[in-house]
């Protein structure tokens, strides 16, 4: 008697669905001339080296945790990789938001609304760290991908706007 054939989890679909769009994407993006192609100008990856130091570690900071905390979000969870990555990912969460504290393009001197973004994820990480600690998965979860979507999405997105350095870096917008 043969076993009824296994279905791969929802997880594995949605991960290769996700690699095959990016890796078409990529394909017609390179083939297609780049961001000249768009109308975009070429990137100006120079403006990054120009920043202020607490600006080029805001952004790298910030590009860690976006790459980590996809790889955590698509991967198994409660696993010994999850939660070693889990406290890198903290750890690069932590000094983004922490960085950004240093950060007063928006507002000469003092605080912008951004900081708000900031603020709860000071506040929300250790939370959600305690959470996972005491097994309150649920609250983990929705935690770490509030934490995530927020700051990576939210925060992220706005510094693509125009006079914002990634704006200029890869938009050309001033």
């Amino acid at each position: 008697m043969t076993s009824p054939p296994t279905r791969l989890p929802e997880r594995q679909y949605m991960v290769g669905s996700l690699a095959l769009a990016v890796g078409f994407g990529a394909l017609g993006f390179f083939a297609g001339g780049g961001p000249q192609a768009l109308g975009l100008p070429a990137p100006r990856p120079e403006l990054i080296g120009q920043a202020p130091a607490a600006v080029q570690i805001h952004l790298w900071a910030a590009a860690a945790s976006f790459v980590v905390g996809a790889v955590l979000l698509l991967g198994p969870k409660g696993t010994l990789p999850h939660r070693t990555l889990g406290w890198i990912w903290a750890a690069t969460m932590g000094a983004t938001a922490v960085s950004s504290l240093f950060i007063h393009e928006i507002n000469p001197g003092g605080f912008s609304l951004i900081h708000a973004i900031s603020g709860w994820v000071i506040v929300a990480l250790p939370a959600a760290l305690y959470a996972a600690r005491r097994h309150k998965v649920q609250v983990h979860r929705a935690s770490m991908t509030g934490l995530y979507f927020g700051g990576m999405f939210i925060a992220g997105g706005l510094a693509f706007t125009p006079g914002r350095l990634l704006g200029q870096v890869f938009l050309g917008a001033a």
